[in-house]
């Protein structure tokens, strides 16, 4: 299998639970997996890693690898890298990224990549998630929510990936919305509209332990199609 890039219809719709829970998975499945979140931001923790994302990420896959690989670039404000670059001065690495990317993935068999935002997200003037993913030669996995909207968020993104010329390893819903679509209903109107397979349904759970994780994503994705 390939590494994944987990990316998402916008921001907030829960790439960190799904790159989490499916490290946890993968790992109890035998699977060597290492995770990355190349650009973090957000308010700095006083303790462990900077970016809480990654800490969360960190202790689902159980590594021990260097902050530094996990996550080459943390920008202190909640915003786009383009607005940290424009704001706090700090220019996003691209190079540095994509050494570390290739640094990880001689550690491990496979890389989660958590993106940041949505697929368009900003990281320079004329450079976004999408050509992160592009340079990083990754397949995306879509994660998107069930509140009405999403499917114009989720053609838009998956048109995208098709502009870009980006392979779709397929969508993931997190189902956490209380006043969203159905979910069984949004799978059938997602598969209609942008050929491109849900592979799961993913419900709200307050417990992020490892075998809380693992239960769920074991129950509600297809891991078949995933790992295909």
């Amino acid at each position: 299998m390939n590494s994944l890039f987990i990316t998402g219809t916008d921001t907030d719709v829960g790439k960190t639970y799904v790159t989490a829970g499916l490290a946890v998975t993968f790992r109890k499945m035998g699977i060597d997996v290492g995770v990355m979140k190349p650009f973090a931001a957000g308010t700095e923790q006083k303790k462990g890693f900077k970016s809480e994302d990654v800490e969360i990420l960190s202790n689902a896959a159980q590594v021990n690898d260097p902050e530094i690989l996990l996550n080459p670039q943390f920008f202190p404000i909640s915003a786009s890298p383009y607005t940290a670059l424009n704001n706090l001065k700090i220019k996003p690495n691209i190079e540095l990224i994509l050494s570390r990317f290739k640094q990880l993935s001689k550690l491990h068999s496979i890389i989660l990549v958590e993106g940041m935002g949505g697929i368009m997200t900003p990281i320079l003037q004329d450079y976004f998630v999408t050509n992160l993913i592009k340079d990083m030669k990754l397949p995306a996995l879509i994660v998107t929510r069930t509140k009405i909207g999403t499917i114009n968020h989720t053609i838009m993104t998956c048109k995208m990936c098709e502009k870009y010329k980006i392979p779709i390893k397929g969508i993931v819903i997190n189902n956490f919305d209380n006043d969203g679509y159905n979910a069984k209903e949004l799978k059938r109107d997602l598969e209609n509209l942008t050929n491109v397979h849900v592979l799961g349904s993913i419900p709200f759970i307050d417990d992020m332990s490892d075998t809380s994780l693992y239960r769920v994503f074991k129950k509600n994705m297809d891991f078949k199609l995933l790992l295909h």
